[in-house]
């Protein structure tokens, strides 16, 4: 097991590397220069000329892609082109409040997926089943952006409950972990109920009824249990994308993280940022999927044969 988590962490690194290459060049696609954008429209072209040589933008594009591939390797992000910050120093200044939220969205998504998913398995084709599954059908067809801005609307604009957008308290947070909780429970209710009905026609279910288990017991000590791994792994999975994907909360709600920063940094092409970011959630993306692999090993034995072979 040991050899194969150093494998594992060891294939991170070839990941991060691809990842850094491609954003790089895309990065670099976009149209204009870090030197203008810093300067703005009434500098001249000899100071935006000068700026960018002392960026380094005037060299050869595989030159700068070769500089910036040994300074990842050591660990030199470099400064902000915006304000000359360590870049770093912006991530972990800001990381916190994009990890908040997406631990926050990830748990009210579990519960109230989950929940639903069993019960739906549990009572299925009755009414409430039914009305479960059309609602999460309904609410996997609507855009993500739209469901936050009519809970801005209803809860801030016209019952103004809770804040608009800002970060002044608990109550700044009901809203996006809301609206993504809600969104994303969709899905992982239809995957819960899904493997629960395979749970509960097992053999080991029909047992444990016969041997005069409460339902309770039955459900969730036992269907539950052997249901849970591919729930497990979804949930780790929808966790990384809440880390990267909170983009569009942090816009519209006006909430400080990376998903801010990275806008800011794209907008101003400021290289150094959207780089750092990104290698950044790449790594911590990669370094998840393998928690995710020792966790299924642990929760299940035939993953753990499999993955020691």
């Amino acid at each position: 097991m040991t050899r194969y988590i150093i494998k594992r962490l060891l294939l991170v690194i070839p990941i991060v590397l691809g990842v850094t290459v491609i954003v790089f060049c895309i990065i670099n696609a976009i149209p204009g220069n870090p030197g203008r954008r810093m300067l703005g429209p009434m500098a001249s072209q000899a100071q935006v000329d000068l700026l960018n040589e002392q960026l380094g933008y005037t060299l050869p594009f595989f030159q700068r892609l070769w500089n910036y591939l040994v300074d990842v390797v050591t660990f030199n992000f470099g400064t902000s082109y915006q304000d000359g910050t360590l870049v770093m120093h912006k991530i972990m200044l800001n990381f916190p409040y994009t990890l908040k939220l997406a631990v926050l969205q990830t748990l009210g998504y579990s519960v109230i997926g989950i929940g639903l998913g069993v019960f739906s398995a549990v009572k299925q084709y009755s009414i409430g089943d039914n009305i479960i599954r059309v609602i999460s059908i309904a609410l996997a067809a609507f855009p993500g952006f739209w469901v936050y801005m009519i809970a801005m609307l209803v809860f801030s604009l016209y019952l103004g409950w809770l804040p608009p957008s800002g970060v002044d308290g608990w109550t700044s947070y009901i809203m996006p972990v809301g609206c993504a909780a809600i969104l994303s429970a969709s899905s992982l209710q239809r995957l819960t109920r899904t493997t629960m009905l395979e749970a509960i026609r097992q053999d080991y279910v029909r047992t444990a009824r016969a041997k005069g288990c409460s339902n309770e017991t039955v459900i969730w000590r036992h269907a539950f249990m052997n249901a849970m791994l591919p729930i497990l792994n979804q949930i780790g999975i929808n966790f990384g994308y809440l880390l990267g994907g909170t983009v569009i909360a942090e816009s519209i709600f006006g909430m400080p993280g990376l998903g801010t920063v990275i806008i800011n940094a794209v907008n101003a092409k400021d290289v150094p940022v959207v780089m750092a970011c990104t290698i950044f959630l790449a790594a911590i993306f990669s370094v998840l999927v393998v928690l995710l692999d020792l966790l299924s090993a642990l929760a299940d034995p035939r993953v753990k044969a499999k993955l020691v072979k």
